[in-house]
């Protein structure tokens, strides 16, 4: 499968929360074979700063268990990037569109902050974080609309994307495990946004334990990818104490719905497909969080 700058990420991710740890660094080590003045995993020219971070957790991980300064190094220099770079809103949101175009996404969520707290600047995290919520977040529905254009500031796609709000919630998860206690009052923020936006995804689950595209919209195609990055929020949420047992009712459909996906080859069925992402098809990142799933799901004991 093709691996774009944020799949190689979530790829990566998956196999490091697997324990897969060679496969893990391996993908480090190509997302800096491919790292362009500063910016990890650039495939033909492509490389916005927050989908090129992506995978910069996994590059930390890399650096430490090799203790290979190549690692290091890289992570250094994306970021240096994401500390000078002037492509982001006067409120300082990195732009989640390659330069010149000033876009910020749902997405950003799982690709930018995971990278910064990992490195330790939990402040940056949770203010990009913040940014996100600002532009993009219905506190009604309790759902992210996909896209805000800075230049004209509009939503030029103000659709509630259901992988949009899954990057959401699953990148929260992700902080949230790194935050220190030192921050505790920000961990209870953040623990509080992952609530509400689980909560409002699940207001549209489907019997079949699947989810349309745009989640209120039922004229849109039925994808799976979002009722397995959900899977993964609540299982690792469950696992560390701050979401109650009664979110895993749900799950229970999610997953199966997920598992009956899966063919005899191994792809996953019926996810948000590349490379449009218009149609139900196949997907790097609906492997990855097949994978995370039920590496979450086994973590917390379930068979």
């Amino acid at each position: 499968m093709q691996r774009y700058d944020w799949e190689q990420g979530v790829v990566a991710q998956a196999f490091m929360e697997m324990g897969e740890i060679d496969l893990a660094v391996s993908f480090a080590r190509g997302a800096i074979l491919r790292q362009e003045k500063g910016r990890f995993s650039v495939l033909k020219g492509n490389g916005p700063i927050n989908d090129c971070a992506s995978i910069g957790e996994v590059v930390l991980f890399a650096a430490k268990h090799t203790g290979d300064p190549i690692f290091q190094k890289g992570a250094d220099e994306m970021l240096e990037v994401i500390k000078t770079t002037s492509h982001k809103t006067t409120d300082g949101i990195i732009y989640h569109t390659q330069e010149p175009q000033r876009g910020i996404w749902s997405d950003a969520t799982y690709m930018l902050p995971p990278f910064l707290a990992a490195a330790g600047n939990f402040r940056e995290a949770m203010k990009q974080i913040e940014g996100y919520r600002k532009y993009l977040y219905n506190g009604t529905d309790q759902l992210y609309s996909h896209m805000w254009d800075d230049e004209k500031k509009i939503l030029n796609r103000a659709d509630y994307w259901g992988v949009g709000n899954g990057w959401s919630a699953a990148g929260m998860v992700r902080i949230i495990k790194m935050l220190p206690d030192s921050m505790m009052a920000e961990k209870k923020k953040l623990i509080g946004y992952t609530k509400d936006v689980i909560d409002g995804c699940l207001k549209y689950l489907r019997p079949d334990g699947m989810f349309h595209d745009v989640v209120n919209r039922p004229d849109t195609f039925v994808e799976v990818n979002l009722s397995q990055m959900l899977c993964y929020s609540i299982f690792r949420g469950v696992a560390a104490g701050y979401l109650d047992s009664s979110y895993l009712r749900p799950t229970e459909i999610m997953r199966k719905a997920a598992n009956d996906k899966v063919d005899k080859l191994g792809y996953v069925n019926d996810v948000c497909g590349v490379p449009n992402f218009n149609r139900p098809y196949f997907a790097p990142e609906g492997q990855a969080f097949f994978l995370l799933m039920e590496t979450a799901a086994a973590d917390l004991g379930k068979k």
